[in-house]
């Protein structure tokens, strides 16, 4: 195999991640509007705890994307 098919190969599997990713949004930002809607006085403590898991699960794509990157362009 060359060199240049096993880095478009390995770059592939390196994003599959981003999949998880787009589950783990959605079940943050559905958890939230669930959890706002049974219970509006909550929203301040609810909205922060909501934003960290967002910018933690962001944080994974990020990485990610970053091995890709590295595998297809070193």
């Amino acid at each position: 195999m060359e060199i240049d098919a096993a880095k478009m190969i390995g770059a592939g599997l390196a994003v599959i991640g981003l999949g998880g990713v787009g589950a783990g949004i959605g079940s943050i930002f559905a958890s939230l509007i669930s959890s706002i809607a049974r219970n509006p006085a909550s929203r301040g403590q609810v909205f922060g705890l909501a934003m960290l898991g967002f910018a933690l699960v962001e944080a994974v794509a990020l990485y990610a994307l970053l091995i890709s990157f590295l595998i297809l362009f070193t």
